[in-house]
């Protein structure tokens, strides 16, 4: 008996001496500030109100700017960087570490239980999705091959402007036709179809699958971190249907791909002769998969990015009156621009690169997760913290920028301020479709420049107020005046 209570004893002594390690070692992890007490349950939850980005940056000043700090939010640990050196801290020392994704309720349910390209844990199947995106879809072979693609549905949208403003000046809006034109150019690489702009039954479950999807994503939905919110809303029952009605269209284009006799150019046929010789890496699930990356990153964020640009040249004429200089100069009044004309055309790219800069088409990029414990800046990092990047804030630090709330393409005629900008991420699990992103925009910006003239409303500036969303949205779409050009009839028969 009394050898039994030794042993009980010291198992309780021992307990409480672990316990004892365990707390003080979690006293002593140095973490970031943080903005205001940690409510009991939900965390810092009640602070998130969109736009997020926004309320980021406010939340870092009321710390006295700080260029990091931690939030709970339910049950989960999250730092908010707003410093670029800090970020490449975490992507280039600790990008390893820092390389996992968070898991929420849509990768679950949408994105193939997180498996596919943009939430996929960091490891092998990670990679090899990374490897056939860089070969199949990203190579500069490939992004070559679908060059005709970006200039048809250029030339469409084009025909479409010039239609009732060879004349004079019409009204036009253009959110509309740029995400047509992009959802289209995604459309047609994948599965050599369009989908945008018409009014077939299916073009109208696409344009649906892909508005729920974005307008669903984003790391500020309180289901995410709070379990109880999984019950108490329908929210997951939503996102479970959702998916299975994404899931069934992308099995359909899958299998109609599959039943063709000839095999054609687009990115599905060339994955299904893959699966011939490797069907281990190239499943039906990799395959939608890639296909769900690409129509989602690819598709919005393009449009979004022209959008901003187009509203920020009506609100600084004289840019756009220098950008049009640039062309007619450079290419002539005998063509209409091309892609490989963009690299001799540098104000035009500075114009791109001071959109992106502004108005970062995924304003806090995708979350990053730790997969063991790090330090960053001095601060311990914890294994399993998310980490959100401000790339906003950033972009409009003073510190880094000489009058960062202002519209000026020309400060990147300084050498190096190119390479302070981050819109498509750092590291391995930067967004590898930044050269489409690119060639895409600076090709729709150039021709439309070269095309029209254009006109707001009156002397009233464009409204630039952004809209809650993942990808930072517009709140009132651009709606401007525009006039083809008396060239644009020339240009159109000659590219034809």
């Amino acid at each position: 008996m009394e050898l039994i209570q030794i042993l009980i004893l010291s198992s309780l002594s021992l307990l409480i001496s672990v316990r004892f390690l365990l707390t003080r070692s979690k006293r002593k992890l140095n973490l970031p500030p943080s903005p205001a007490i940690s409510l009991p349950f939900i965390g810092h939850l009640h602070l998130l109100k969109p736009p997020i980005h926004r309320t980021f940056l406010s939340l870092s000043k009321s710390i006295g700017i700080a260029p990091i700090f931690h939030l709970r939010l339910g049950n989960r640990l999250v730092y908010v960087i707003s410093s670029r050196p800090m970020a490449e801290e975490c992507f280039t020392e600790n990008d390893v570490v820092l390389a996992d994704r968070p898991k929420f309720i849509l990768s679950k349910h949408v994105g193939y239980d997180a498996t596919h390209l943009l939430s996929a844990s960091y490891g092998d199947h990670w990679r090899n999705l990374r490897r056939i995106a860089a070969i199949e879809i990203f190579s500069t072979q490939r992004l070559n091959s679908s060059l005709f693609i970006r200039k048809d549905e250029i030339q469409r949208l084009i025909s479409r402007l010039s239609r009732d403003s060879l004349h004079g000046f019409v009204e036009v809006e253009m959110k509309t036709l740029l995400t047509n034109l992009a959802s289209n150019n995604v459309m047609r690489m994948v599965a050599g179809k369009r989908y945008y702009g018409e009014d077939s039954d299916e073009a109208k479950v696409v344009r649906q699958l892909v508005s729920e999807v974005v307008t669903s994503a984003g790391a500020g939905n309180p289901a995410d971190y709070l379990s109880v919110l999984r019950w108490l809303t329908n929210y997951e029952k939503r996102i479970k249907n959702l998916g299975n009605r994404f899931d069934a269209f992308l099995q359909r284009i899958v299998d109609e791909k599959r039943a063709e006799k000839e095999k054609g150019q687009t990115m599905i046929d060339h994955l299904l002769t893959l699966q011939e010789t490797q069907p281990e890496n190239h499943t039906d699930v990799i395959i939608k998969g890639l296909i769900l990356t690409l129509v989602l990153a690819g598709t919005d964020t393009s449009a979004v990015t022209t959008e901003w640009a187009m509203s920020n040249l009506l609100n600084h004429p004289q840019v756009l009156k220098k950008a049009r200089t640039e062309i007619d100069e450079k290419i002539g009044f005998d063509r209409l621009v091309d892609e490989p004309d963009i690299v001799n055309l540098p104000y035009l790219q500075n114009i791109v690169s001071e959109t992106l800069r502004l108005y970062p088409a995924v304003p806090l990029l995708l979350p990053h997760m730790s997969s063991k414990d790090c330090r960053v800046a001095g601060y311990d990092i914890p294994r399993g913290t998310m980490v959100l990047t401000n790339v906003w804030a950033m972009h409009r630090d003073p510190e880094l920028w000489e009058d960062p709330e202002m519209f000026k393409p020309e400060r990147f005629e300084k050498e190096g301020e190119a390479e302070k900008l981050m819109p498509f991420g750092l590291g391995r699990r930067a967004c590898p479709g930044a050269g489409l992103a690119q060639r895409l925009v600076s090709l729709v910006l150039a021709t439309l420049i070269q095309c029209f003239e254009w006109e707001r409303f009156g002397e009233e500036l464009v409204d630039m107020t952004e809209e809650n969303g993942v990808t930072l949205p517009k709140l009132v779409p651009l709606r401007t005046m525009c006039k083809a050009r008396s060239i644009v009839g020339k240009l159109i028969s000659c590219s034809s």
